[in-house]
């Protein structure tokens, strides 16, 4: 079995390593809502609008629910 801890995480439960599917559940490590970003716990620098920016350079575009009128 492999380790699912993300890179160096000290939290417990273990955050989600940035392949996961529940990646956005790592904990903030750092908040710049002035600027419109975070970084979370795994290396994922996740922006305001919901897109995403993984530790290998992959983007993950924004992804807001969208509401019917």
């Amino acid at each position: 079995m492999t380790d699912q801890r993300a890179p160096s995480c000290p939290h417990q439960p273990p955050c989600p390593r940035p392949d996961a599917l529940d990646r956005e559940a790592a904990r903030t490590v750092a908040a710049h809502p002035e600027q419109g970003w975070s970084l979370l716990c795994n290396g994922i620098v996740m922006f305001e609008d919901t897109g995403e920016l993984l530790p290998d350079g992959r983007v993950i575009a924004p992804h807001r629910p969208t509401t019917a009128a």
